[in-house]
């Protein structure tokens, strides 16, 4: 009997001889019940399956759930739930980034993960300057998130919540980065006392000796 165990969510999940042929999407929403993923085109162009797979984004529909055991698999349900929701999430309530919302949990998961790719100042397509891009642009937000359709066109408050985030965390990530660069500059480590007359002395007469050395050479 072949059993597969996938995490998702921090949880463990297995399932007894599952056809090789199943995608992560089908055994998130046939098998496990974890509904967050949409099934949209269920060809990898719209975004609405996007979970993440340690940390990247990917198309569940496009990827087989057997090439998964031992990743850590994140759906929307595992980013938060009503009752505690992200940082993400909320922005994405305040600025009715949505309205079907049949593709907010992909949008929501995608966004997450472009959040951390801008932290780690992966450029993209429309990088102008690719040793510093700006990830901040509305046109690099836009861009990143090409691969998310919403076809009720929620577009311009999808890129407010996601600026409204990325600016937020962009800003922590620079405090931060100035705050250990400070106590990196202070004197740290164990405190050495300053060297005896005896050892003094002995660096002296070593010195007199190399001297000695060399003008017989």
């Amino acid at each position: 009997m072949s059993i597969l165990t996938l995490t998702i969510n921090k949880q463990n999940y297995q399932l007894d001889n599952l056809d090789t042929r199943t995608t992560l999407l089908d055994v998130c929403r046939q098998h496990l019940q974890i509904t967050g993923p949409k099934k949209g085109c269920d060809h990898g162009q719209c975004g609405a399956c996007t979970i993440l797979i340690n940390g990247r984004r990917v198309n569940s529909c496009l990827t087989l759930a057997v090439m998964h055991e031992g990743d850590e698999i994140t759906t929307i349900e595992g980013i938060g739930m009503p009752e505690s929701l992200s940082e993400l999430q909320q922005a994405f309530k305040d600025h009715d980034a949505f309205q079907c919302g049949y593709c907010t949990p992909g949008q929501i998961c995608s966004a997450t993960a472009l959040i951390e790719e801008v932290k780690q100042n992966w450029p993209s397509y429309v990088t102008a300057d690719l040793k510093n891009p700006d990830g901040l642009l509305v046109q690099e937000i836009a861009e990143r998130m090409s691969g998310n359709i919403c076809r009720c066109s929620a577009y311009p408050n999808i890129i407010k919540a996601i600026s409204q985030v990325l600016e937020s965390e962009v800003a922590k990530q620079s405090s931060k980065s100035t705050t250990e660069t400070a106590q990196g500059s202070q004197v740290t480590g164990i405190w050495s006392p300053p060297p005896s007359e005896s050892q003094l002395g002995k660096s002296s007469n070593n010195t007199q000796a190399t001297n000695t050395l060399g003008g017989r050479s």
